[in-house]
């Protein structure tokens, strides 16, 4: 049979379709949460299988020293959820942050300028949502209870705790979606504030805390406060779909 040629086979594995390679950095316990004594690298496994349905190969990328050089070898890079971002001033003492290592914190944020800078396309998801804000001007409420007095609960039960978001008209999230509206867990204490210059509001939710941001020119960069993950619905389908198709050109 003739290269290119191929037929593709019964599992759905197309040889002519091009896998591209997602990078995602994993989180980091370096103070004994998993197990006194030992530094562990740790990601839920969801991302993963949410890549690959989407046809994309996974690759985790565990800290280490040249970030840039990693991100010349990956495709497109997901920033996944992790620990709390710690604010430059003092909260109520009642106020727990359980804070992202300093070191993952480095590494993530030069992942992210070298993706940005090569033009890659980028999937932030909570975590990795408020640290793209972060990189591109942006601020953050960092305790939406003490921040937003006003605003509904947003650490909903992780099974069924859902609430309505908005979708801005004309975004790119508005026509990967194809909807006005959508229900989305929310998981999280932390939101966006400010999305800054090169960025813009892409969805809200029923009490107008930021939902989801991207920047409109370029490759595909959008972020999401929720776990589209670990959402079994369309629109998270739609989302790692359109991540996994940018990643491919």
């Amino acid at each position: 049979m003739e290269p290119g040629n191929s037929i593709p086979r019964k599992d759905g594995y197309d040889p002519r379709v091009v896998q591209p390679l997602v990078g995602i950095p994993l989180c980091l316990d370096d103070r004994g949460r998993w197990r006194k004594g030992r530094t562990y690298h740790y990601v839920h496994a969801a991302y993963a299988r949410a890549v690959e349905r989407a046809g994309g190969v996974p690759v985790y990328l565990p800290l280490q020293g040249d970030a840039r050089a990693l991100v010349e070898r990956i495709d497109a890079l997901l920033v996944p959820g992790g620990d709390d971002l710690l604010p430059p001033r003092a909260y109520p003492p009642d106020v727990r942050f359980d804070a992202v290592p300093a070191a993952q914190l480095a590494f993530d944020r030069a992942l992210l300028d070298a993706a940005l800078a090569r033009d890659l396309p980028v999937l932030g998801i909570c975590y990795g949502m408020q640290l793209l804000a972060l990189a591109q001007g942006g601020t953050l409420h960092y305790d939406i209870a003490t921040d937003l007095p006003a605003a509904g609960a947003h650490r909903l039960p992780e099974r069924d705790g859902r609430h309505g978001i908005a979708i801005v008209p004309n975004t790119r999230l508005a026509a990967l979606s194809g909807a006005s509206t959508a229900r989305v867990g929310s998981r999280h204490h932390q939101a966006v504030s400010e999305v800054g210059p090169a960025l813009r509001v892409a969805a809200k939710a029923e009490d107008g805390v930021i939902e989801a941001i991207e920047r409109p020119s370029g490759a595909f960069c959008i972020g999401v406060q929720w776990h589209p993950e670990t959402d079994a619905d369309a629109l998270a389908d739609a989302l790692f779909g359109a991540f996994v198709n940018a990643a491919r050109r």
